[in-house]
């Protein structure tokens, strides 16, 4: 069976839906992942610091939607209606940070965003955009660049892994889960055994070279249902938690991959899945 690309998506506004590309369509790959991925990010209007679905769940059922080459962002949610802005590439900016940690100045988007965006959440908040020249790195075995996703650039994941994992949760009597939980840039198919997308070390999709980084480590954004905003947990962090745990990430839970981007290029959905490098020891 040959291993290919069963899915695309892209996130432009961090925690909100993704955008999925199209069976015929290209995707062009940057250093720091999928064109527009995680290149915008909702804010505390105070300290600056991420909103996301950790505490906001219902940025899950926000649809943000890229125009004009970038140029201009639509976004929709029940009940707040549809906006759509001139995206500012440069401009007034304030000071963000991620998980703590400052990622420097961010553009700022303007008002009439950031009073949608409060009025949906409840709170003050502001939307901004990565600067010109932000230059952010990655870490783990391959670190490469990231703009404002939690670590990494690419999000990879197989859909052994998921039916794997709704095996033993309906085992457990639980309802299974979509992949949407897991919020992936790429879904392989294929691949015969679950966890594959753990042992590459190196693969080519289209024109594009990818490189390990690290599992991907999961927190609470797994257990919301992303077609309604709403925290329906425990599953699937529950059964994860009693097969998947990481001792080297004090025994947080893993599923997924996360990948750097060595060589920038295109792909699309079908694409050949080329592995070039496992895992030592690993043989698929």
């Amino acid at each position: 069976m040959a291993v290919t690309v069963h899915t695309l998506t892209y996130y432009p506004v961090k925690g909100c839906a993704g955008v999925s590309v199209a069976a015929g369509e290209v995707a062009e790959v940057t250093a720091t992942g999928l064109a527009h991925d995680r290149a915008f990010m909702v804010v505390d209007a105070g300290d600056g610091s991420f909103r996301s679905q950790r505490n906001d769940p219902r940025l899950a059922v926000v649809g943000a939607g890229v125009l004009d080459d970038g140029k201009r962002l639509r976004l929709t949610a029940p009940g707040a209606g549809t906006l759509e802005l001139d995206v500012a590439f440069d401009g007034e900016r304030r000071e963000v940070s991620l998980f703590g940690r400052p990622m420097g100045e961010a553009v700022d988007q303007g008002a009439e965003v950031a009073g949608w965006f409060s009025d949906l959440l409840g709170s003050r908040c502001r939307l901004v955009r990565v600067r010109p020249g932000f230059d952010r790195d990655g870490w783990g075995e391959n670190p490469g660049k990231v703009n404002f996703a939690d670590a990494h650039a690419i999000s990879l994941a197989s859909l052994a892994s998921l039916d794997d994992l709704n095996g033993r949760i309906l085992e457990r009597g639980a309802e299974p889960v979509p992949m949407d939980r897991f919020r992936a840039n790429i879904v392989i198919t294929g691949w015969p055994g679950p966890h594959t997308e753990d042992r590459f070390r190196h693969l080519t999709i289209g024109t594009v070279g990818l490189g390990y980084s690290v599992r991907a480590m999961r927190c609470a954004v797994p257990m919301v249902d992303q077609a309604t905003g709403r925290p329906s947990g425990p599953e699937p962090i529950r059964t994860l938690a009693g097969y998947r745990r990481e001792p080297d990430y004090d025994g947080k839970v893993s599923f997924a991959t996360k990948a750097a981007v060595l060589r920038e290029g295109t792909l699309a959905v079908g694409d050949e899945v080329r592995v070039h490098t496992w895992e030592a020891g690993f043989q698929p």
